[in-house]
């Protein structure tokens, strides 16, 4: 019997080192492939770089020289200098600043009352919501365009700013409304009890525990607003009201030949986003992960 049961317990022993053994080398597996595409979506940013700090001449070298020699940081200093990049920035983050306050502020509002509050055919409404999402968005430039032109708000930073006042976008609001649905509603009860209105449940339970959700909002509007293009070039006429993405966009027609200048100001304006992910990644990734969670 003692031996019977030895054989099983060495075979099972077998068993496990095996089976350690072979996940050990699948894990070893993924993580190399996962290196290798890190390191194949990298290249191109790399290159990016590395060009920015070359002379005019090398860029186009081959076979490409990686690490430049002699390195220019000069290229940053003539290329942010030859065009006003300062307006352009203080433009783009005066846009930045206010639709960060109104899509926080309209998304998670509109969210709150989707996810909480029961009204005759809210979940019809949220699917009118949710519908949006599917119409392309240059079926709307031209009825907006010929709205804020009747209005008087071309060549200003209202079209850019004022809609996002109005919920914030569809996209914001069901990220916000399925982060709501996770918290317990027994904490809502609980504030009604002690004499808490629905805007005090909102303002004081809801959004410091939808923290992670509000941040992860906060970098889409970010990168939204800093990387838009289209909306700019529409509304914007005079140079001093130009954004960073359209001030980027004249700098390479005009000097269409010095790619090491066009190469420093295309990584200048890249940094700022970079930087933001890499100081708000944990809370964007626990705000993707935790929205959902619930039905």
């Amino acid at each position: 019997m003692s031996i019977t049961t030895d054989r099983r317990t060495l075979v099972a022993t077998k068993e496990r080192e095996q089976q350690y053994i072979g996940d050990r080398w699948w894990r070893l597996l993924t993580i190399a492939l996962l290196v290798i595409i890190a390191v194949i979506m990298l290249l191109p940013f790399t290159w990016l770089v590395s060009s920015s700090l070359k002379l005019q001449h090398q860029v186009f070298q081959y076979p490409p020289k990686w690490i430049p020699d002699p390195i220019r940081f000069e290229n940053y200093v003539e290329a942010l200098t030859y065009k006003p990049f300062h307006i352009y920035l203080k433009n783009t983050m005066v846009i930045i600043i206010l639709n960060e306050i109104a899509v926080l502020w309209s998304a998670s509002f509109c969210a709150y009352g989707f996810a909480r509050m029961r009204f005759p055919g809210r979940d019809f409404w949220f699917a009118i919501v949710i519908g949006t999402m599917m119409m392309p968005y240059v079926v709307l430039v031209v009825p907006t365009f010929v709205i804020f032109s009747r209005l008087g708000w071309i060549d200003t930073f209202l079209p850019l700013t004022v809609p996002q006042f109005f919920g914030g976008g569809a996209f914001n609001i069901f990220l916000l409304r399925q982060f709501f649905r996770t918290i317990p509603e027994e904490l809502s009860d609980a504030a009604r009890i002690d004499g808490a209105t629905e805007f005090g449940i909102y303002w004081r339970i809801m959004l410091p525990l939808a923290k992670p959700a509000l941040i992860t909002v906060a970098i889409f509007t970010f990168l939204n607003t800093w990387n838009d293009f289209f909306g700019p070039l529409i509304y914007l006429n005079s140079p001093e009201n130009f954004t960073v993405a359209v001030g980027l966009a004249s700098f390479r027609g005009v000097l269409n030949t010095r790619w090491e200048l066009q190469m420093a100001a295309s990584t200048a304006t890249i940094l700022p986003v970079v930087i933001l992910f890499f100081v708000a990644q944990r809370y964007f990734i626990k705000g993707i992960v935790m929205t959902g969670l619930k039905g």
